[in-house]
C-alpha cells in the first residue's frame, strides 16, 4: 500500500505516465490531451451522446476483418460507414482488470486494480484516491445520464450510484451488474447519455440457448485454426462454435441500432463498438499474444461524419483512447490523469508502442508484461519457472482437458506443446509482420539483438516510471479470498504463508462463488 500512495502521488504531480506515447519518451509525462480541443468543445451543438457496446471475449474475426465463415452483415456495414481501427490493443487479457483500466483512463497497474477479481468483499475492499474520478463520474459531472446494461466487474470498492443510474443486482464475488436498461429509459429524454451496453459476445456459448439462436452454422470442415491448436474434432467445434456466436452477437447489435433509430437518437449519438480482450481460448484469454489483447474496434455516428469518417486506421491504439477520445467527443476536459488520447483530434499522433499487463487471475498467480510496437511484441514472463498452463478455472473445460490429455500422450508438435511445458522463457520477441501467430521467439536470433534491447529498455523504463504495482506483493486480504474460494486448487507458494497462518481458510468461502445475484433498487 505504502507503495502505491508513494506512485500514484508522484503520478498525480506531473501528469499521467503515458503506456503508449509516441512523442514522448516512455514513461514520460503527457498533458497534451487536456489542451486539445475536444470536437464539440466549442461547438453550438447539443450535447452528443455516447453509446458503448460493449463484448466479451472476442477478437478480431468479423466479416469486415476478413474472417470468410461468419455472418456479420450489421457490423460489417457499420464498419463501412464508420471508422474501423485494425490494431487495437487492450491494457490486459482478462475482464475485470481491462475494465477497471477502462474506468480510471489509468493502467490498471498504476492505480492497483490489476489483480482479477479483487475487491469483492468487505475485507478485501480497495478504494481509488479521492482525486481519481472514474469515466461515468466525470460524465454525470457534465450532466449526462449514465447507466451500464450488464456486468461492471471492477477491482475497485465503489458506491453503483455514484457512476449510474438504475437498478442493478450484487454479488459477493463477482461484483455488481446493471440490470437491462438503455437510454429510453432516462425520465429526461432531452439530456444526453453515456451509456454501455454489455453483451456476451464469445461467452454466448455457455448459453443453454446457443444452439437455437444459430442461424447460419459452420462447416467444421472448413475450419483453419490457429497453428499452436491441435487439429482435434472438440478443438474444431469449439472453435466453430466461437465463430457462430459472432453472427449472435451482430443480430444484438441490429437491435441496438434500430432502436437508437426508432428513438430518434442514432443521428446523435457516437456508437463505439468493441471486446474487452480476445477469445477465451487457450494461449488468449489472460494472455498478452494478438489472441488474448487485440480486439474489434469500430466508430460510427451517422450525424457527424466529419469527425468520424468512413476510413480504416490501421495505427497502434490502446484501449485507453477509447476512454480518452468518449470525453472528448462530448466536450467533457479529459484529466490530467488519463493516459488516451483523442482519436478524432486532428493532431493525434500515432503511437509507437502500447503495454499491457496480465496479474493474477483468479487463484492463478502470474506476471506478464507486454511491449507491441507496430511491427514487434515483446513479453516478458516474471515467473518463466511457472507453465503457461498452471492450474486455472479453464482446467474444467472439454476443451482443456482433451488438448492436456493430447500433451501427455505425446501427440502434439512443438508448436502446439509449448504452451503446456513445464517452464516458459523469460523472454519472447515476435516479428508480426512475419510471423502473426506468435511463434518463432527471436530472443536468440542476433538479427534481432537491436530489436529486442530496444523492446526490453521500454518496458524497463515504463516499470520504473509508471511504478509498476505488479512488481510488488499483492495484499494479504485479496489472497485470503482467493484461497478462501478455491482451496486446494491454490497452489501457488504465495498462498503457502496464508495456509500456515490461517489453517482453517482453505476452501471455507467456496460459498460464495455460487451465491446468488440479489437486486438492489435505487431510489
Amino acid at each position: 500500500m505504502t507503495q502505491f500512495i508513494r506512485g500514484l502521488s508522484a503520478l498525480l504531480m506531473v501528469g499521467a505516465i503515458c503506456s503508449c506515447s509516441k512523442q514522448s519518451s516512455p514513461g514520460s509525462t503527457t498533458g497534451e490531451l487536456v489542451k486539445n480541443k475536444a470536437p464539440l468543445e466549442d461547438s453550438k451543438l447539443i450535447k452528443p451522446n455516447i453509446l458503448w457496446i460493449y463484448v466479451e471475449d472476442i477478437s478480431p474475426h468479423l466479416g469486415s476483418d476478413g474472417e470468410p465463415l461468419v455472418h456479420t452483415p450489421t457490423l460489417d456495414q457499420i464498419a463501412s460507414q464508420g471508422t474501423k481501427f485494425t490494431n487495437t490493443i487492450m491494457p490486459a487479457p482478462v475482464c475485470s482488470a481491462g475494465r477497471s483500466a477502462m474506468m480510471t483512463g489509468m493502467m490498471q497497474t498504476t492505480t492497483g486494480v490489476h489483480n482479477h477479481h479483487s475487491a469483492r468483499t468487505p475485507e478485501s475492499a480497495f478504494f481509488l484516491p479521492k482525486e481519481i474520478k472514474t469515466l461515468p463520474e466525470l460524465f454525470k459531472d457534465a450532466g449526462y445520464y449514465t447507466f451500464n446494461s450488464g456486468k461492471d466487474d471492477y477491482n475497485f470498492s465503489y458506491n453503483r450510484e455514484e457512476l449510474y443510474e438504475g437498478d442493478y443486482a450484487k454479488h459477493p464475488l463477482y461484483g455488481q451488474s446493471g440490470l437491462k436498461m438503455d437510454w429510453s429509459d432516462r425520465p429526461d429524454k432531452s439530456q444526453p447519455f453515456f451509456g454501455q451496453i454489455q453483451l456476451k459476445g464469445g461467452k454466448q456459448i455457455f448459453s443453454r440457448t446457443f444452439k437455437d439462436k444459430i442461424k447460419y452454422p459452420i462447416d467444421r470442415a472448413q475450419i483453419q485454426l490457429p497453428p499452436y491448436y491441435p487439429n482435434d474434432p472438440v478443438v474444431i467445434n469449439e472453435w466453430a462454435r466461437y465463430l457462430e456466436s459472432m453472427e449472435i452477437t451482430d443480430r444484438e447489435v441490429a437491435t441496438i441500432f434500430e432502436k437508437l433509430e426508432a428513438d430518434g437518437e442514432l443521428e446523435n449519438t457516437l456508437v463505439l463498438f468493441f471486446a474487452d480482450h480476445g477469445t477465451r481460448f487457450l494461449r488468449h484469454k489472460q494472455f498478452l499474444y494478438e489472441g488474448g489483447i487485440k480486439v474489434p474496434f469500430i466508430a460510427y455516428w451517422k450525424g457527424q461524419p466529419n469527425i468520424v469518417k468512413t476510413a480504416q486506421r490501421d495505427e497502434l491504439i490502446s484501449g485507453l483512447d477509447i476512454s480518452a477520445t468518449s470525453l472528448a467527443v462530448a466536450g467533457i476536459q479529459i484529466p490530467d490523469y488519463f493516459e488516451g488520447k483523442n482519436l478524432f483530434d486532428p493532431q493525434y499522433k500515432a503511437k509507437e508502442f502500447v503495454i499491457s499487463a496480465r496479474d493474477r487471475c483468479d487463484f492463478t498467480i502470474d506476471r506478464i508484461r507486454s511491449v507491441r510496437t507496430e511491427r514487434f511484441k515483446y513479453i516478458k514472463n516474471f515467473y518463466p519457472e511457472r507453465s503457461g498452463m498452471q492450474p486455472s478455472y479453464r482446467d474444467e473445460w472439454k476443451l482443456t482437458q482433451v488438448s492436456r490429455a493430447l500433451y501427455e500422450q505425446g501427440k502434439l508438435n512443438p508448436v502446439q506443446a509449448k504452451h503446456f511445458e513445464p517452464t516458459r522463457e523469460p523472454e519472447e520477441l515476435y516479428d508480426l509482420v512475419n510471423d502473426p501467430h506468435e511463434i518463432n521467439n527471436l530472443v536468440s536470433n542476433k538479427k534481432y539483438a537491436q530489436e529486442l534491447i530496444k523492446h526490453r529498455n521500454i518496458l524497463n523504463l515504463w516499470i520504473k516510471n509508471s511504478n509498476d504495482l505488479g512488481q510488488y506483493p499483492e495484499r494479504e486480504e485479496s489472497l485470503k479470498l482467493m484461497l478462501g474460494i478455491w482451496g486446494d486448487t491454490a497452489i501457488n507458494p504465495e498462498f503457502d504463508k496464508l495456509r500456515k497462518q490461517y489453517p482453517k481458510l482453505s476452501g471455507s468461502q467456496y460459498p460464495l462463488k455460487n451465491a446468488r445475484f440479489e437486486k438492489v433498487e435505487q431510489l
